[in-house]
């Protein structure tokens, strides 16, 4: 009878841990944000001339109507997504390190008060032209 109790003890240990494993994948894994959170950053080169400065934003594969940009007192904000190719939907994977997704990247930017009067892609490279004004 005392191995039936322990049994008993176990499989409701067991069920107990299992319920608690699926409280927190509904309270992790559940995106509760009105946009999705981006997943990575691209990289950025800033260069300035005189009252112009150019950023270049590495953005290989991303189309320019899939990028946001947005100017403001915090500096620049540039974001989007950049869609897994159809391909892959039915590919074995066997090397991924190209980022995909939604990315976000805030550029700080030197003091003073800027407008954009340039917006470009080439070579993969979202060029930005800004103005001191």
């Amino acid at each position: 009878m005392r191995s039936r109790e322990r049994s008993f003890w176990m499989w409701a240990e067991a069920l107990e841990l299992l319920q608690g494993g699926e409280q927190l994948q509904r309270r992790f894994f559940t995106l509760d944000a009105p946009q999705p959170v981006p997943c990575w950053e691209p990289a950025v080169d800033v260069y300035q001339n005189g009252d112009e400065l150019r950023l270049l934003v590495a953005l290989p594969g991303v189309s320019p109507r899939q990028v946001e940009v947005a100017l403001d007192d915090d500096g620049l904000l540039v974001s989007g997504e950049r869609p897994m190719p159809s391909l892959v939907s039915r590919a074995a994977i066997h090397r991924l390190e190209i980022p995909y997704g939604r990315f976000e990247r805030r550029i700080p930017l030197p003091a003073g008060r800027y407008r954009l009067h340039e917006r470009f892609i080439e070579d993969g490279c979202l060029m930005l032209v800004l103005h001191q004004f």
